[in-house]
């Protein structure tokens, strides 16, 4: 009965490129490309952020996490709540003062031209990085399923997701999250009530397994010694305080979320987003951890030995184990969040390759590109990122499990980023070169730590942050120049 499965993937796969190329109509101007033309509701942004912050690393990674460990990785969300707080109070008020198509006008109007493109280029590498790796987690599932090549994988979900982007832009991308995260959470749950119903006692049985062996904990409190405290990546305080970190890195100074944010009508709408959007959050990293534990009792019970490469448990499971149409249904869940995902990063990389490099240099040389022709330059600079990941996610093979090396990366760069971001914001006295100085320093010392200490990736961003930060002021000192307008 594959058929079946493999006609609810094709059914999906083809609905969801059409539904989202049906937007091309309302793409009129850079502003309906990068930003929806504003118009989407607050509910539909905040699911869309949640679509962004999860993707398929969420969806095999997290269960690989309790399978293998516990409950701990939820200390992070807890920071996450902490962070968005922190955004809706410092970062969304500068962000609409004025219209912005990314964040890194901000640092234009605050330090100048050339900490926007150091801050520009910085996005663009982090997320070109980090994108990769999740374009290979989604080849993953597709090799589970079709038994393909990584280069047939990687070549068929990015050229689906690509002609949606390229067509319908941020509309598109926004309403076709909407539609992926209902289908990846209901996925989830009938994943969940399947594998409840092939253990003897269901849930019950679960929680006898698992608590004894402390793979229901969430809250880890120790202290313990300075190496301890700072190689354990999931504990209360670095989830409390590097999630924090970790996510108003992500969600006030990356294009990728801060565009969806952007998109709204107003400030007030893009606060109610960004706010609802953790409630889900929490939900559906709950659910993914409930259902890698009840995979472990699982294997447990029936003496299987797990796959090598545990990232693969959770689609391993939905295509041998879930009834015809089901499996088919649950894998197509897996694909949207990958498609989702995509879409979002293609779109962003093209609105700061656009806004923040190409259209400034015709500004300064004197060019009259009318919005027909930056809407030419923008769909062309969405296929050329679209490459550009097909290569990265290519060199994605040899980097790890896939949720950690997809956050490690991030977070190395994050940290220079929120620091000269809160510069900005907190500081007046900090100039431009004081800022840049503290940039490099920070992403230096992170280079630094990612690659000659043991120092869990929970503890990056603070680090990075702190280091930018600092250095900025203290080069603020030596370097004396003229103040620009506040933010």
């Amino acid at each position: 009965m594959r058929w079946l499965d493999f006609g609810v993937i094709a059914a999906y796969l083809v609905g969801i490129t059409w539904f989202g190329a049906r937007f091309r109509g309302s793409q009129n101007s850079l502003k309906d490309y990068f930003l929806g033309g504003r118009r989407a509701p607050w509910w539909a942004i905040s699911l869309s952020i949640v679509s962004a912050e999860t993707s398929t690393l969420t969806v095999i990674g997290t269960p690989s996490l309790s399978f293998t460990g516990n409950f701990g990785f939820l200390q992070l969300v807890f920071g996450y709540l902490l962070a968005r707080l922190v955004i809706a109070t410092l970062f969304l008020p500068a962000y609409f003062r004025g219209e912005m198509f990314t964040a890194y006008e901000l640092m234009r109007i605050r330090f100048g031209t050339r900490i926007r493109r150091l801050t520009a280029g910085t996005f663009l590498i982090l997320r070109a990085l980090a994108e990769g790796v999740r374009v290979f987690a989604i080849s993953i599932v597709i090799s589970v399923v079709l038994g393909t090549g990584e280069m047939a994988s990687i070549a068929a979900i990015l050229l689906l997701t690509l002609l949606y982007t390229y067509e319908g832009g941020m509309t598109a991308v926004i309403w076709t999250d909407v539609i992926q995260m209902t289908l990846y959470v209901a996925g989830a749950v009938i994943s969940l009530f399947l594998v409840l119903q092939e253990i003897p006692g269901g849930w019950g049985h679960v929680i006898a397994t698992a608590e004894p062996l402390g793979k229901l904990q969430v809250f880890d409190f120790r202290i313990g010694a300075p190496a301890e405290f700072f190689t354990r990546t999931y504990s209360f305080w670095a989830g409390i305080i590097g999630g924090c970190f970790l996510t108003t890195a992500s969600h006030g100074t990356e294009q990728l979320l801060v565009q969806r944010l952007l998109s709204a009508k107003d400030e007030r709408q893009s606060r109610a987003a960004l706010l609802s959007s953790w409630v889900v959050i929490f939900v559906q990293f709950t659910l993914f951890l409930i259902v890698g534990v009840c995979l472990f009792t699982l294997y447990k019970d029936h003496g299987w030995t797990p796959p090598a490469v545990t990232d693969s448990i959770y689609p391993r499971f939905i295509w041998d184990r879930l009834p015809p149409g089901l499996s088919g249904l649950a894998i197509a869940a897996i694909l949207a969040a990958a498609m989702s995902n995509l879409s979002a990063a293609l779109n962003s990389l093209a609105s700061t390759t656009v806004m923040d490099f190409l259209r400034p240099l015709d500004d300064v040389s004197g060019g009259r590109g009318d919005e027909s022709t930056w809407l030419k330059r923008a769909r062309l600079a969405t296929v050329a990122w679209g490459v550009i990941l097909a290569g990265v996610a290519l060199l994605a093979r040899n980097w790890g499990g896939v949720l950690q090396a997809g956050l490690s990366i991030a977070s190395i760069i994050y940290g220079s980023l929120l620091g000269v971001f809160l510069l900005g914001l907190l500081t007046r006295r900090v100039g431009e070169i004081a800022a840049m100085c503290g940039m490099v320093a920070g992403l230096a010392l992170m280079l630094y730590v990612r690659f000659a200490t043991p120092i869990a990736f929970t503890w990056y961003v603070l680090i990075g942050t702190s280091m930018t930060f600092v250095t900025g002021l203290v080069a603020s000192i030596f370097v004396k120049e003229s103040p620009r307008a506040a933010v």
